[in-house]
């Protein structure tokens, strides 16, 4: 059986990455280049992008809990924002998909997977921000719901490179496939 590969890009957003980032993720700015290049093949095969974005309301009504002194002192990645919006450099095109969550799993309370059933997706292709939260939750759920799950190493990062290799260790041990971004062109042309 052929696979069908969707690549999910998790909270590339201004709030978490840019120069002016209100809560940067220290390994942010590495990962730009080698998402851009796996998202420019993504695009020449038209295969499905998602990208996933924490969206809160102004008011912080939606937060959770551990996080709601925080967001009073800082807020971040407030609806209708510069924030929360996708980085230039991954801004989606017409016809890829922007999910938003409040949550760190990107199919916590979204329609993700059902677009993804919907797309006949069997598999998935996963890069971004931040290697122990957002992007291990999604990781997690994509096994559990039995999505063959594609983690890129070097397309996801962390606040340091202690934390991020701890965690690839942990999920490449319930069977995620670990993947470079040299990796995923011929990975791509043996779907």
């Amino acid at each position: 059986m052929r696979r069908k590969p969707a690549f999910l890009i998790i909270d590339m957003q201004n709030d978490f990455v840019s120069s002016h980032a209100v809560l940067p993720v220290a390994g942010a700015q590495a990962v730009i280049n080698p998402l851009t290049y796996i998202l420019s093949l993504f695009r020449e095969k038209h295969l499905p992008v998602f990208h996933i974005v924490r969206v809160h309301e102004p008011d912080g009504s939606d937060i959770e809990l551990f996080r709601a002194e925080k967001f009073r002192s800082t807020p971040f990645a407030v609806r209708g924002t510069h924030g929360a919006a996708v980085i230039d450099e991954l801004t989606p095109l017409p016809g890829e998909h922007l999910i938003e969550k409040i949550r760190m799993s990107a199919f916590l309370g979204t329609n993700l997977d059902l677009m993804l059933r919907t797309l006949e997706v069997s598999t998935v292709v996963v890069g971004g921000v931040q290697t122990p939260n957002c992007i291990r939750t999604t990781v997690f759920d994509a096994m559990a719901l039995n999505y063959e799950t594609i983690l890129v190493d070097d397309a996801t990062g962390a606040q340091t490179r202690e934390i991020h290799d701890a965690n690839i260790l942990d999920m490449k041990n319930i069977g995620v496939q670990i993947l470079s971004t040299a990796d995923i062109s011929s990975w791509l042309n043996s779907c």
